[in-house]
């Protein structure tokens, strides 16, 4: 399982095309609003990362637009074409 801890929090990266995932970038761009997500969407387009949190579908905070049932379509519709995506999940504690 590939790990990474970004700003105290542990996550799983479920997906890196090109090996983009760039831990100082993210430990800059990641504030306390991302703390309560599931998920980090990241993106780079004209070298600049956009991120996007998600839930899991059981989560009660989970609505249309960051539920992560939908992240391929906001990868599809707002993501530019041939843009390096990453996605990490949060490892909860109980699970480290």
């Amino acid at each position: 399982m590939n790990r990474i801890e970004i700003n105290g929090t542990m996550y799983e990266i479920i997906r890196d095309d090109d090996k983009c995932v760039n831990k100082e970038e993210l430990m800059e761009k990641m504030t306390d609003y991302f703390d309560s997500y599931d998920y980090i969407l990241g993106d780079y387009a004209y070298e600049k990362l956009r991120l996007k949190g998600y839930y899991e579908e059981k989560n009660k905070k989970a609505t249309e637009i960051n539920n992560i049932k939908n992240v391929d379509d906001y990868i599809k519709n707002f993501c530019s074409y041939g843009a390096k995506i990453f996605l990490l999940k949060k490892i909860k504690e109980k699970d480290l």
